[in-house]
């Protein structure tokens, strides 16, 4: 990213300089759709980011450019001040979310700008909510914990942008650390760090470049379907309170109380929860073969249980386990976005030649191809 692009729009405008802060999208190896169901995670942060410079302006006016799209919006931080701009809406619901909590906010002048590519399923909208969250955080001497800010992303997601997302997005991009993953408890919001060196791999995202209509109703559905297995599990063993209390004993126990549709798709909760608690120890020992097997497992119920997939998805999956990559699988929700892959170094130039080829002469589209790494999360430059 060109920080002096930024430094200098900001000189420009406001002809004066701030402080530089960023924070990081991310990417999850494993552990798809098990956030709203109690389950864990394992995200990183990633070496795309958000970045903004800033300096408060003694005034109670927000004067802020998003660089990238050449736009600028000023708005108040009082209730009734959403701004019109979909991007703006991010800063003020920050900010209204810090002073609910009882925090005082001036205006500011700012200019940010990123290179986390949108609609990828790197979560530019977490980089963006996590980067300002820090960024006013520390210019107003506010005291919140990391935790607080990711709670402060999600609520400004819930409640000013209009998305219902789960927490690990604002979480990664908060506590991101170099060389690490975050084994998150979506339950009790408990982590831990595992080890991310994968010496002679590199992990690489191939965007379908499509996003297919479905996404937001299925997810609603599938939702509904592991709501409907947990009551009737609840029913034999009231402990059970999502389908992470679950096991597939208790599941094969309200086989004949659910419908196939929902039983499948809650079998494929299950298996995900476990295959996720078995990944740490396999990363811990540096057998990324044994992390990669589980990827294709996760795609495969992916595909095929819960079914979230598409062609092009599948297509790529397929193409990777052709070319020998150690690991692909779709990330994120499903229907569209990429896969992330963890490929041998040796196999890499072969398999996105094959999978740029391939993919662009069956779909007409031409994928695009992000390497990253996985870096620190929110912090001032």
């Amino acid at each position: 990213m060109e920080l002096n692009l930024i430094q200098e729009k900001f000189k420009s405008l406001f002809e004066t300089s701030g402080d530089i802060y960023t924070s990081p999208g991310r990417i999850n190896l494993i552990g798809e759709h098990t956030d709203y169901n109690g389950g864990f995670v394992l995200p990183g942060a990633i070496d795309k980011a958000m970045y903004c410079d800033i300096k408060p302006n003694g005034t109670d006016t927000v004067r802020a450019f998003a660089l990238d799209l050449e736009e600028y919006a000023e708005f108040g931080l009082g209730e009734n001040d959403l701004p019109a701009k979909s991007w703006a809406k991010y800063i003020y619901g920050v900010c209204r979310e810090m002073i609910k909590r009882g925090a005082t906010i001036k205006g500011f002048d700012t200019v940010f700008a990123g290179d986390v590519p949108l609609g990828a399923g790197m979560s530019s909208s977490a980089a963006l909510e996590s980067c300002f969250g820090y960024a006013i955080n520390d210019i107003y001497k506010l005291s919140f914990d990391r935790f607080e800010l990711a709670k402060i992303g999600q609520a400004t997601e819930h409640n000013y942008v209009g998305v219902n997302c789960g927490i690990m997005d604002q979480f990664a991009s908060c506590f991101g650390k170099e060389g690490s993953l975050i084994r998150l408890d979506c339950r009790s919001l408990e982590y831990q760090y595992v080890p991310f060196n994968p010496k002679g791999y590199r992990l690489v995202l191939v965007n379908t470049c499509v996003t297919h209509e479905l996404a937001s109703s299925a997810y609603n559905k599938r939702r509904q379907s592991c709501e409907n297995v947990v009551a009737a599990i609840k029913k034999h063993h009231p402990a059970v309170e999502l389908l992470r209390d679950a096991d597939l004993d208790k599941l094969k126990e309200v086989a004949n109380e659910v419908s196939p549709e929902d039983y499948i798709r809650a079998e494929f909760v299950i298996e995900e929860i476990q295959r996720l608690l078995d990944i740490p120890a396999y990363l811990e020992k540096g057998d990324y073969e044994t992390v990669g097997k589980k990827m294709y497992e996760t795609h495969i119920g992916l595909s095929r249980k819960y079914e979230v997939s598409c062609p092009e998805l599948d297509f790529l999956n397929d193409i990777a386990r052709e070319c020998g990559v150690s690991g692909s699988r779709v990330m994120g929700g499903g229907f569209g976005g990429c896969t992330i892959n963890l490929v041998k170094n040796e196999l890499y130039d072969g398999f996105i030649k094959r999978a740029i080829e391939s993919y662009e002469q069956k779909f007409k589209i031409k994928p695009k191809v992000y390497d990253v790494v996985i870096k620190d999360g929110a912090r001032k430059l």
